[in-house]
């Protein structure tokens, strides 16, 4: 439907979809390209002077509080919400804003079904109305007289001004209908205790319509200068009528949180990750009857897809606003979604229009403190008296022992012997050579030659690291008779403080030496000096070190010959297992250690530690 069908003598007509980012900016396209001297918006005319100065506040998100009725109702001020996109380009314009929604209540409750807003950027903004506008509601006596108030409004403005009229979707018809005939003054409702608030930066992703990301883009976007002090040109008339798409600032945050995720952990996503986390979104989108996915179900997908880490990064980042602060020149309030819900005395959020509850909150991933000032943690890492955190020593201790009993069943399978069955069962039948030669019809059975010795150390290397990435080097010894010593080399914890006095690294490779308390500075040890790189510093010390005659090395690929050859010197053995037969979950478990500025910290350290 052409634009021009929305003009109805010097009224034009703009209907959009409350909160929504594509019917905002269309909104700002076409008051920049028509420039009407009155832009008329459905918004009270009580709260017009409330709405200015929430409005003067932007791009720092604020909240109406006002009472009606006996009713705490607040009202959030979003930047890519339509109707305050209306208020600011209108100003900026030099428009008259004229606040046209006739205060006569409660809005009436329509139907808010609407088609997903995304829509607008594959079908156009006048193919999405004239789509909504083919199966109109039946319209009630309610929203008769609500629409019919809007009308007196408008017939009220100045006679001889182009007026811009923005107006919701659902209510359109009615308004156009209204318009045909004069319409009476209606009685307006008493707003009391007016109050303007400054949001809690931590509430915004329950309680906006749009997530605080596409918020603090589409500022960026609008005027061409973010937050923090950086340089960005201001754009073009023109340039601002080059529309965000929703769905390439979705891969520009998921890309953010995976870059953050690597930079946390360590660890990086796969294609085959990247690729479920779009259909699984994507499916989530479609049982919400959307588009697109949400912040929520973008959360859900991260965490299943990847983990509760990569989930975290994805919310915290979605959730960020650049440009909110938690100290403002008025109150701060934090608004939570339980509170709306599940609170015995309920607080009301409310928008311009009705929308179903929903849950918007993920659950099951675990809080993380945040610091009061920045570096105050690490202002309180001394660094002398560094000590390992204990239930990370017990899964590190038990992965250990289960690696020894891997390797002697190793070398066992490695001396196994298989042949026909003629007298003796000896260990058992060997089920795959009989299936093999089962067209034989002779039984297989195998023998288990006895080891003698057993596994004294453990070498895991989970990266060589020629890059010198993990230049942290390390000798650990162990604190009681059931803990081993320790010698590894990690990412440099201090970079990375995730609590007062707690660092966090990863393991590049570490070796596990029992029994305790024997184990030297293996890293300055002059013995070594002719391994080429830290895993082989390893492995020599293992084969120094051990009180056993094996010594089990994993890693992605076997030791040079000449450790083996070193080995049998010394009356040693080297098992190698390759790292990629093991379960790469266990091995995630193993991989990242914390970093404690002394044993009073490991009564704190779980409330900081993921």
């Amino acid at each position: 439907m052409p634009v021009d069908s929305l003009r109805k003598g010097r009224f034009q007509y703009l209907p959009v979809v409350p909160g929504r980012l594509e019917f905002a900016e269309e909104v700002r396209r076409a008051l920049l390209e028509q420039r009407p001297q009155v832009v008329a918006v459905e918004l009270p005319a009580t709260l017009y002077d409330v709405f200015l100065a929430a409005v003067a506040r932007l791009p720092e998100l604020s909240v109406i509080l006002y009472t009606s009725n006996e009713e705490t109702i607040y009202l959030p001020i979003e930047i890519t919400d339509p109707f305050i996109e209306a208020v600011r380009t209108g100003q900026e314009i030099g428009a008259e804003v004229f606040f046209v929604d006739p205060d006569v209540g409660e809005r009436p409750h329509l139907n808010d079904a609407y088609p997903d807003s995304y829509a607008v950027r594959r079908l156009g903004y006048e193919r999405y109305v004239d789509a909504y506008r083919r199966s109109p509601a039946v319209p009630t006596a309610e929203i008769q007289r609500y629409a019919g108030g809007i009308a007196w409004k408008l017939q009220s403005c100045n006679p001889l001004a182009n007026v811009a009229v923005v107006v919701s979707l659902n209510l359109l018809d009615s308004v156009i209908e209204a318009m045909n005939v004069p319409q009476e003054e209606p009685v307006s409702v008493t707003r009391r205790d007016i109050q303007l608030l400054n949001l809690h930066p931590d509430c915004l992703a329950e309680i906006l319509e749009e997530f605080p990301y596409l918020q603090t883009q589409y500022e960026k976007r609008r005027y061409g200068s973010p937050a923090g002090g950086e340089e960005y040109s201001i754009p073009t008339a023109a340039e601002r009528f080059i529309f965000a798409d929703r769905q390439r600032l979705h891969l520009q945050l998921f890309t953010e949180a995976e870059r953050q995720y690597e930079s946390n952990t360590r660890e990086k996503l796969s294609h085959w990750q990247r690729r479920m986390f779009a259909r699984y979104s994507r499916n989530l989108a479609l049982i919400a009857k959307r588009l697109l996915a949400g912040l929520f179900d973008q959360t859900v997908a991260a965490r299943s897809i990847v983990d509760d880490n990569f989930a975290w990064e994805l919310w915290a980042l979605g959730s960020a606003h650049s440009y909110q602060q938690e100290n403002s020149d008025i109150e701060t309030v934090n608004i939570r979604g339980e509170q709306i819900f599940h609170r015995m005395k309920r607080i009301q959020l409310r928008r311009r229009l009705p929308k179903e509850k929903a849950r918007v909150r993920p659950l099951g991933l675990k809080e993380r403190k945040k610091e009061k000032t920045p570096g105050e943690w690490a202002e309180e890492f001394k660094g002398q008296g560094i000590c390992s955190y204990p239930p990370e020593d017990i899964v590190v201790e038990n992965y250990g022992l289960f690696l020894k009993k891997k390797g002697k069943s190793v070398l066992s399978e490695e001396r196994t012997r298989t042949e026909p069955f003629s007298t003796s069962m000896l260990d058992g039948i060997d089920m795959r050579e009989t299936l093999r030669n089962w067209h034989e019809g002779r039984l297989f059975v195998r023998e288990f030659q006895k080891i003698s010795g057993e596994v004294g150390a453990v070498v895991v290397i989970f990266d060589e690291d020629h890059n010198d990435h993990y230049a942290w080097q390390m000798t650990w010894q162990g604190e009681h008779s059931q803990e081993s010593d320790m010698a590894f080399y990690s990412t440099i914890p201090f970079e990375h403080v995730v609590g007062p006095g707690i660092v966090r690294a990863e393991y590049g490779g570490f070796l596990m030496s029992y029994p305790p308390r024997r184990l030297y500075d293996v890293w300055h040890d002059t013995d070594y000096l002719f391994a080429e790189s830290k895993s082989e510093t390893l492995l020599l010390a293992a084969l120094d070190y051990t009180l056993e005659r094996f010594v089990v090395y994993v890693a992605a690929k076997p030791p040079r010959s000449i450790f083996r050859s070193i080995a049998a010197r010394m009356g040693r053995k080297i098992i190698y297992i390759p790292i990629g037969q093991l379960s790469p979950i266990s091995l995630k478990k193993i991989r990242v250690v914390h970093v404690l500025d002394g044993h009073d910290k490991r009564g704190i350290a779980k409330d900081y530690i993921w």
